[in-house]
């Protein structure tokens, strides 16, 4: 099987791609958990959240986005049939006004996940990252760390798909390994783009990553009710859409509640303040300062 990746179609398999494995089998061992974050940089746990409440979520935002005219005229909602603009949409917030994905994301069964991963009371930020990804886009390889890294460096991504994503449909991936890249991570990793303003994405070309860092990208078919968690200093993106239907998907972040915590995502609706206003330093531009 080949999926796209921009411009680049990966065979599954092949020198540059293959599967996500899951943590399932060790799901009840906190302290195995941790170490196979260490060892592998991710988590794929499958079933972590209710099928029923994520697919709910799904269909809140769903109809929000056929109210704004997003959808395929004449087609069920449910459906998610991107409209004729192929339009994307990305919400970004506190609340969201979604009590239903809310539900899903600040639950019980979520909160104690994190609270025995972490081995303490975990906080997760206010804000959340929403996103619904059109025919033909994709997301570039980055660390998250250069968007939220004035807090605690011991910050967890949780990825969630909002239904079942195909590869097809532009599921996330990771560059196995990617953690461990001690050039990126001392040059490109700390870099703070509301402090730099520079272009956020490292790379938009997965090839690239591999032939001149090392590793390789692996990704999976995902279903409703999993998700994928890692570190700051995890290259990631997406796959490339393919299709007629949204992927939808939201990022939400969990951490230590005792740790500092950056101030643009917790207790206040700040958000990125600087990043994109004014004079932007393009990411080729950066990385040749930074010689990597």
């Amino acid at each position: 099987m080949q999926v796209q990746v921009g411009d680049r179609k990966l065979e599954m398999g092949g020198k540059y791609l293959t599967e996500l494995r899951d943590s399932n089998d060790i799901l009840e061992d906190s302290g195995k958990l941790r170490e196979r974050m260490a060892e592998d940089g991710y988590l794929l746990i499958r079933g972590l959240h209710d099928r029923e409440q994520v697919l709910k979520a799904r269909n809140e935002y769903l109809l929000q986005l056929e109210a704004i005219g997003r959808l395929a005229p004449d087609t069920a909602a449910e459906e998610g049939l991107i409209g004729p603009d192929n339009q994307g949409a990305g919400t970004q917030g506190l609340n969201l006004e979604r009590p239903e994905l809310l539900k899903l994301l600040n639950s019980q069964r979520v909160m104690s996940f994190f609270d025995a991963f972490l081995g303490g009371p975990s906080l997760t930020y206010d804000y959340k990252w929403l996103r619904a990804v059109p025919k033909g886009e994709f997301t570039g390889a980055h660390y998250d760390i250069v968007y939220m890294g004035r807090g605690t460096h011991n910050l967890y991504t949780l990825w969630t798909p909002l239904g079942d994503i195909s590869c097809e449909m532009g599921g996330l991936s990771i560059c196995l390994g990617s953690q461990n890249f001690e050039r990126i991570k001392q040059t490109y990793g700390q870099m703070d783009v509301d402090r730099d303003n520079v272009s956020g994405w490292f790379s938009s070309d997965p090839v690239e990553i591999v032939d001149k860092f090392g590793g390789k990208w692996a990704t999976t078919e995902f279903q409703a009710g999993d998700a994928l968690i890692f570190g700051m200093f995890l290259m990631h993106g997406s796959l490339a859409n393919t299709t007629d239907r949204y992927r939808l998907s939201v990022d939400t972040r969990f951490q230590l509640a005792s740790e500092p915590v950056d101030e643009r995502w917790y207790g206040r609706n700040l958000g990125h303040y600087a990043w994109g206003q004014g004079p932007t330093v393009s990411m080729e531009d950066a990385r040749k300062q930074w010689g990597v």
